[in-house]
């Protein structure tokens, strides 16, 4: 087993200016995942162009860091909504959903879509492979910010905190969310797919690794098991992601006339 002694949270001392590890990993989800989507903006029958893969970074980050601040307090934190409704806005005081930022990024998305008349599909084919950098990076910041431990384990891989040992849940879902959800999405998109194809192989892999990972998370301690002793809000929100990737998938492949293609 192994002892979680903690990091310094600052990376960087500047003067009055601290550069925390967990502003780091967001930039590194979003320098990454720029470059990737200007490298498949580059490839033969792209929907989006060089440029554009530019334009459509802002809308995910603005989605991200709104959809992810906004979803968690919804999602989480309607007590601390009810005494401090600013706290709402309280984005340096942490708390972050992936739930709230992906609905963000779709809306974000759709924005750019619309605006640009691609579409929202195309573009959001593109972008879901990109967005697997920043799952990854965001679950590396989890663990050196020393929050969303697992539960209680004898396993030899534990880290001991507080004097228990505990699964690395951050470490399970920067593995599989970010490295094995980005092999997946890679090479299942480098071949052209039925448009929605990509975004349900997103659906339904990012789904299925949060699923599992929900199995060994401790709840949010102010909400707890929601049902069974086991079944987490976590649960309760990846459930229909599940759902509705595998039903875009059904109208991918299903949908009468000829199925344009997504990136190659």
């Amino acid at each position: 087993m192994w002892e979680y002694t903690g990091f310094d949270p600052i990376a960087l001392q500047l003067g009055p200016l601290a550069i925390r590890w967990y502003g780091l990993m967001y930039l590194t989800g979003f320098v990454g995942g720029w470059l990737l989507m200007r490298y498949r903006a580059r490839q033969p029958g792209s929907p989006i162009s060089v440029q554009q893969a530019d334009d459509v970074l802002f809308y995910i980050a603005l989605g991200v860091i709104l959809g992810g601040r906004i979803g968690y307090m919804l999602f989480y934190g309607w007590g601390q909504i009810a005494e401090d409704p600013l706290s709402l806005l309280k984005i340096w005081q942490g708390g972050m959903s992936f739930h709230g930022g992906f609905i963000g990024v779709m809306v974000g998305v759709w924005l750019f879509g619309r605006k640009t008349g691609i579409g929202f599909w195309p573009v959001i084919d593109v972008t879901a492979p990109a967005v697997t950098i920043g799952l990854g990076a965001g679950r590396i910041g989890n663990f050196i910010n020393g929050e969303l431990w697992g539960r209680t384990t004898d396993v030899s891989w534990a880290f001991i905190v507080n004097g228990e040992p505990r699964h690395p849940t951050q470490l399970y879902e920067a593995l599989l969310e970010g490295v094995v959800l980005f092999l997946l999405l890679w090479l299942y998109s480098a071949r052209p797919r039925p448009v929605m194809a990509v975004s349900a192989m997103f659906l339904v892999g990012y789904g299925t690794a949060r699923m599992i990972v929900e199995f060994f998370r401790l709840p949010d301690a102010h909400i707890g098991y929601l049902a069974f002793g086991w079944f987490t809000m976590g649960m309760l929100l990846t459930v229909p992601m599940i759902l509705a990737g595998f039903l875009l998938f059904w109208l991918a492949y299903n949908r009468p006339g000829p199925a344009a293609d997504a990136t190659p």
